[in-house]
């Protein structure tokens, strides 16, 4: 007699719920968790960030960080749409406002210069 020729017992009994119960049901029940639409986001991208705080110290560096920033948005697919479009508004009036305004500044100053300036 060989050993593949010995009775081993019966295999384990399968899992199974007691009778009358259901099956584990995977997920929360209905009615609990998260309400509709309020699901997993992706992480905000750091530049964007970056860009909304030197819009407002230096918005010439904000403009520039926040087109690099939009341009990573598309790339990778994080968060800070928002942000960055916040920046690029904020950044180009802003720039476009103190462009203007150190053009007139200097035209100001040249006039005086010149002597052809009149209050």
């Amino acid at each position: 007699m060989s050993q593949d020729d010995l009775y081993r017992g019966d295999p384990p009994p399968a899992y199974a719920p007691p009778p009358g119960w259901a099956p584990p049901a995977y997920g929360p029940p209905p009615g609990y968790g998260p309400p509709p639409g309020y699901g997993w986001r992706p992480p905000t991208n750091q530049l964007a960030v970056v860009a909304l705080a030197l819009t407002f110290v230096f918005p010439p560096a904000g403009l520039v960080c926040g087109i690099v920033a939009r341009r990573q948005l598309r790339r990778t697919g994080e968060g800070g749409d928002g942000l960055t479009l916040a920046a690029i508004i904020i950044g180009g009036i802003s720039t476009t406002l103190i462009v203007v305004g150190l053009l007139l500044w200097i035209s100001v100053l040249a006039s005086i210069g010149n002597g052809t300036f009149s209050p």
